[in-house]
């Protein structure tokens, strides 16, 4: 097991890193810029460096600074925890190189999986259903033109590189095709800096399910079942739960027995997440996360598996501690990402936290990184928590949710706290009806 862990993130996934590593008995090293000084996961880790000034381009994506920092304090292994460097197949390679280790796929499947089109192409060969579009980059108008046609209006089109929701553009029609082709390869070279789309045939009203998996250098792989991502505002998960109301036994026991299939063939390292759009009972694969999601706490949460721990034993070289007939899956699992922005128009909202009390008592679990006194940034993104409620069943899981919201204090600043008790008291949401889209709708009535 790595003596030494350096955690190159911040906020909540940085002290749930740190918490993890603690519980197994390893030392952190906690990295920062010079405004997250007197951050949560600084004050507690082992050892702390700063790697820079606020912006992230200077700190947390600062790829010299975070190796040296390793270098300086003997870390071992780097966890990238989720956003910035976590799927950056370079970084990767630059820690292979520095003989450290990352607590993450190999850099060969992180840089498959960043390019959307390698992705729908490999798990097309491992018989994963796609949703119907081009065999792979379009890069003419006039090629778009022909895929749209033979698709069908209207379609998505998409960023190959692409990733929440940037570079990512709905045509509705033959004349909308211009405008949005060339904003969706605009925006993907602003964002990711490679212009090349591909082209989906858009599903109406999908559910968005994703499946965990967690593969060792031995050649296992297990799941934890399914989580339902549809609660969202462009294209950014809002709420999260786990299992999904919607799908059966039967339907998850066969997507997620492909899924492993797929993953062995692939040779995957790891923590790993395939995204799937769902509709009219049929699977479609749309993406794989090669990291630990946000929402992992849900899935912990039924399953009693302690994943960032997990993640850390196999990067290790360790076998998985459970075989798939081990993981069972109990009650039921909500959590809502809270965020310092204004709950009308989301604009964000830095400041510093005069009042914090956080819900607490069974089956209640907030991640968050906030204290008394605590100043939010401005320069991150803006999440500072995250409410998870588990229940015995979805009904117990939506009162306990509801409870832990009215006992949820976080004063100084705006936060979503109140957007999250509007769109759980929903009928619509109480009875699980609702799709990628439903959250955008209810804002706007």
């Amino acid at each position: 097991m790595f003596p030494k862990v350096l955690i190159a993130n911040r906020g909540e996934i940085a002290l749930r890193i740190h918490r993890a590593c603690r519980d197994m008995g390893i030392s952190t090293v906690a990295v920062h810029s010079t405004a997250d000084s007197e951050a949560m996961h600084v004050r507690l880790a082992d050892e702390s460096v700063c790697i820079g000034p606020p912006a992230p381009r200077d700190s947390y994506l600062n790829i010299p600074s975070i190796i040296a920092a390793a270098e300086l304090t003997g870390a071992t292994a780097i966890h990238p925890g989720y956003g910035f460097l976590s799927e950056n197949a370079e970084f990767a390679r630059i820690i292979e190189a520095h003989n450290l280790i990352l607590i993450g796929p190999k850099a060969q499947h992180i840089a498959m999986m960043g390019d959307k089109v390698a992705a729908r192409q490999a798990f097309d060969e491992f018989d994963i259903p796609l949703v119907p579009g081009s065999e792979g980059a379009v890069d003419s108008l006039s090629s778009a033109s022909r895929v749209a046609g033979e698709l069908g209006y209207p379609v998505l089109i998409k960023a190959a590189a692409g990733g929440g929701g940037r570079g990512m553009q709905v045509a509705s029609n033959k004349v909308e095709l211009e405008g949005k082709f060339s904003m969706a390869r605009r925006e993907a070279i602003e964002a990711f800096g490679n212009g090349q789309v591909y082209i989906e045939k858009y599903l109406p009203n999908p559910r968005h399910i994703e499946l965990q998996i967690m593969a060792d250098s031995f050649g296992d792989v297990v799941h934890f079942g399914e989580r339902d991502c549809s609660i969202q505002r462009r294209h950014q998960k809002i709420l999260e739960e786990a299992p999904s109301p919607l799908i059966s036994e039967k339907l998850r026991a066969s997507i997620c027995l492909r899924a492993v299939g797929a993953i062995q063939k692939l040779g995957y390292l790891g923590a790993g997440t395939l995204e799937f759009l769902y509709q009219d009972g049929e699977f479609y694969f749309i993406e794989m996360n090669t990291r630990i999601q946000v929402e992992h706490p849900v899935t912990e949460m039924i399953t009693g598996v302690d994943l960032v721990c997990e993640q850390i034993r196999v990067a290790a070289g360790e076998r998985l501690s459970q075989r798939q007939d081990d993981i069972t899956f109990k009650g039921h699992a909500i959590e809502c990402r809270i965020n310092a922005e204004s709950p009308v128009d989301f604009r964000p909202a830095p400041g510093q936290i005069t009042e914090y009390h956080p819900p607490g008592g069974s089956g209640v679990r907030v991640d968050s990184a906030l204290y008394l006194g605590y100043i939010v940034p401005q320069f991150y993104d803006s999440m500072i928590g995250k409410l998870i409620v588990h229940g015995a069943s979805r009904n117990e899981c939506l009162n306990r949710l509801n409870r832990s919201l009215e006992e949820f204090v976080v004063g100084g600043i705006e936060t979503t706290l109140p957007l999250h008790k509007r769109l759980i008291r929903e009928r619509d949401f109480i009875n699980a009806e609702y799709d990628v889209h439903w959250l955008e709708r209810l804002i706007k009535n």
